[in-house]
This record gives C-alpha cells, structure tokens and sequence, in this order.
C-alpha cells in the first residue's frame, strides 16, 4: 500500500515537472495532454488518473513553483518582525522562485493575450494565496505602527512583486551589461520599497 501511494506521488511529480516544461516549450495552447505524457514517460491515461483536464494540471505547475514562497509564509512566527529582514528573505525566495521558472514565466507573458481564461484564472487562483499572505504581514506591521496605515498594501505588495519580476527578465538581456549584481538588485527593491511604505521616526 506504502509502496503503491509512493509510486502515484512519484508519477504525479513527474507529470507535474512534464508539464512544466511542455508549457514552457510550446505554450499553454500549444502544449498537448498527448505531448506531456510523453515527456513523463506514462500513457495518457494515467496522466487523467492523476489530472482531470490540461488546466488542472497548469495549476498543479504553478502551485509547485509557488510552494518555496508559501511554506516560507506558512508560519508567522518564523518572521522576524523587522521589515527590512522579513521582506528581504522572501524577495530571496521570491527571486529563486522567478529564476527557476524563467522559461515558464516568459512563455506566460508572451502569450498573455492569447491566454484561455481558464488558463489566466488558473495563474490567478494559485498567485493569490502567497499575495495574500504579505499582505497579511504587512497589515501586522501597520498594527505594530511600522508601516504606514494610508498604504493599499495590495496594490503595494504587487509593486514588489512587480519590480522583483521586472528584474529578472532584464538580468538575461545582453543589451548592456549590469553593473550590479542580483543581490545587490534585490537590496535596492527592499530598501526603496521599505522607505515607501515604512513609518519614517
């Protein structure tokens, strides 16, 4: 029994890391249930056994990219409560999160108008756990007074989220070198972000 359920995981690993990189090769509406099967290596049908339709399985790919940062924001007690710190660590485990998905994340944006809206509420529903856990944090700042109480924190923590992105996508153009380093990129975010939204003493 033991034997059986860790064989199911397994193959749903690999269907979720097939899929994964299918969307990332050929795009959501390129990508076939047919083709990811075949990249995992099982038959149709036992990718149906595991995942209902195509957007299911889209799902369970984003859900996977995302889990780093969400288990990082499960527990509130592992912050530390100084802002600069706690939003620092998670533009880290925000960065990697970009940079492991590159592929994906770039094919999403090219074919951001072309989208199903299954597809575009898929990304939507399985982003708004991890937003909403920020969010979350930053409203227990502004109980504590250190951050500001006129701040849309949701408008605020899709900015960060936006320049972290933004990052990313420009480290790889080989337009003109950087003159910085990743690090150095995130440091920046964090700071101008926290003098934004921080309560100035």
């Amino acid at each position: 029994m033991i034997k059986t359920v860790r064989s199911s995981a397994l193959t749903r690993t690999r269907l979720i890391e097939a899929a994964s990189q299918v969307f990332a090769g050929l795009g959501v509406q390129g990508a076939t249930t047919r083709e990811i099967a075949r990249v995992a290596g099982v038959n149709e049908v036992t990718l149906f056994r595991h995942f209902s339709s195509k957007e299911q399985l889209l799902k369970a790919v984003i859900e996977n990219a995302l889990a780093l940062q969400t288990e990082a924001l499960a527990n509130p007690e592992a912050w530390t409560q100084d802002l600069s710190t706690d939003l620092k660590n998670y533009a880290q485990l925000y960065n990697a999160m970009l940079e492991a998905q590159e592929d994906l994340i770039r094919t999403f944006i090219g074919e951001a108008k072309r989208h199903p809206e299954a597809a575009k509420q898929v990304i939507e529903e399985a982003a708004k756990p991890l937003g909403e856990k920020l969010v979350a944090y930053l409203q227990s700042c502004q109980k504590r007074g250190t951050v500001r109480p006129d701040i849309n924190l949701l408008a605020a923590v899709e900015m960060f989220r936006g320049m972290l992105l933004a990052g990313m996508l420009c480290r790889d153009v080989k337009l003109q070198p950087h003159r910085y380093s990743s690090e150095e990129y995130i440091e920046t975010c964090v700071d101008v972000f926290v003098r934004g939204i921080g309560v100035i003493n």
